[in-house]
């Protein structure tokens, strides 16, 4: 599971980036702001917002993603899964 809870990175923390990463977009879906059907972030929004890696990104939505959260469209995007 995604153990972050908060809204930045804790680069002292000992869970790595992406997984705290993974764990804010958990948080913000399950919460309803990012809502059913809609995009989340840019890869390049998200790396400018969180000052993380595009590799970090990546991980934190390929774990999103196989916890069934959200779908990637080639050439569209990410976007959470409809309920």
């Amino acid at each position: 599971m995604c153990p972050a809870k908060a809204e930045k990175i804790d680069v002292y923390s000992a869970i790595p980036a992406y997984a705290q990463l993974a764990g804010i977009l958990r948080e913000q879906i399950e919460n309803g702001r990012i809502r059913s059907g809609n995009p989340i972030p840019s890869e390049t929004t998200l790396q400018q917002e969180y000052g993380v890696s595009r590799g970090t990104v990546r991980r934190a939505i390929e774990v999103i993603r196989d916890h069934g959260l959200v779908v990637t469209v080639q050439g569209r995007g990410t976007f959470v899964r409809p309920e």
